[in-house]
């Protein structure tokens, strides 16, 4: 959240005051001499929660509640997807990547060559043990963690959501992924959707989006809410309240991954339009960024053309990505033919500057 809120402002002052914090939240005192972590082979120590301020016990939790708590019976399924919790945990270790890939950028926009250095190395070394680890190379997926077969949603939506997933195994994590369905809290789908569309899996993205089941945000509408609930009904947490913000997934995951803008400099210096509409026929949106408002509407027909309008502000450039279905289909830029750099299922068009630009693609 910290590198995000700089991504979006610009502003680095946040980052500064808490940069010691950010660094202890890594939790690299709890690595083995693999580079994975643990909070359950003893390393956890009074220091170590006192630099994170944590005045009570670190444990391992992958999504919330879990079974037979808060109300919940012990037959009574929680929201980890049956999730097998080992020594060494796939979600936990994860997230470790993560922060110690984002704590690598953070540094060098603070100024410390030799820190951000050091956090890109253990990031790469431990992307590596990660897979190696965790990955079951018959079934193309993630397990839960070392010393079980079981595989839950979240031991592979956290991995795709994150990058840690080679392209290789991408289909099969993407085809495990959908099979498994929204068996995750609304807090788990914050990453469950980054992970569909990460994955370019549009109409997943698109049908869990609108989904009428009882697990999707229809369902809050229909259980009389009028903000959104911190679980996806009461059955899945009875003591839920009903105005929580984890609930708001669609409203960041529509305009970053469905109309795909994202800043990829801070403070929206450049940004990435990479729209992944799967079956929707047409859509607009406005924008707002601390340069200005983006704005985006398509019309598309899957696999005959698409046709995209985008207003870019002032001081600031775009990559834009269009899809691409065939090796012999056209693309204009404002009515004239462009040159063009095929990223697998997209099309990239770098670079391009402030103004409104039509796109066309048959």
């Amino acid at each position: 959240m910290a590198w995000i809120d700089y991504l979006y402002t610009g502003n680095k002052e946040s980052l500064e005051e808490f940069y010691a914090d950010l660094k202890a939240k890594t939790l690299l005192p709890l690595a083995d001499e693999t580079g994975l972590i643990s909070t359950r082979t003893g390393k956890v120590t009074p220091e170590i929660l006192q630099s994170i301020h944590l005045n009570d016990q670190l444990r391992d939790i992958v999504d919330w509640p879990h079974t037979g708590i808060l109300g919940l019976g012990k037959n009574e399924a929680g929201e980890t997807d049956g999730f097998v919790f080992q020594d060494v945990n796939t979600v936990v270790n994860a997230y470790h990547y993560y922060a110690l890939k984002v704590m690598g950028t953070i540094a060098a926009q603070l100024g410390k060559p030799d820190e951000s250095d050091f956090y890109n190395q253990r990031a790469t070394a431990l992307k590596k043990t990660f897979n190696a680890k965790f990955i079951d190379s018959k079934r193309k997926i993630y397990t839960d963690g070392i010393g079980t077969d079981h595989a839950s949603l979240h031991a592979n939506m956290f991995p795709l959501a994150f990058g840690l997933a080679p392209d290789k195994y991408v289909d099969e994590i993407n085809a495990f992924i959908r099979s498994r369905g929204m068996a995750c809290s609304v807090y788990g789908s914050q990453f469950l959707m980054d992970a569909v569309y990460d994955g370019h899996n549009a109409d997943y993205g698109l049908e869990l989006l609108t989904s009428t089941d009882e697990r999707s945000w229809y369902n809050m509408i229909r259980a009389g809410s009028t903000i959104t609930m911190e679980a996806w009904d009461d059955k899945y947490k009875p003591n839920q309240d009903w105005n929580h913000a984890w609930g708001a997934v669609p409203a960041n995951n529509i305009p970053r991954k469905l109309m795909g803008i994202e800043p990829l400099e801070p403070g929206f210096s450049k940004i990435q339009i990479k729209p992944q509409p799967g079956g929707l026929r047409q859509a607009e949106i406005k924008h707002p960024t601390i340069r200005g408002d983006v704005l985006v509407s398509f019309q598309n027909e899957p696999d005959k053309s698409f046709h995209l309008t985008v207003s870019i502000p002032a001081n600031t450039t775009a990559d834009i990505y269009l899809p691409f279905w065939s090796k012999k289909q056209a693309v204009t830029m404002n009515g004239e033919k462009v040159k063009l750099r095929n990223t697998g299922k997209f099309i990239r068009i770098e670079g391009v500057g402030s103004g409104t630009h039509r796109f066309e693609v048959r």
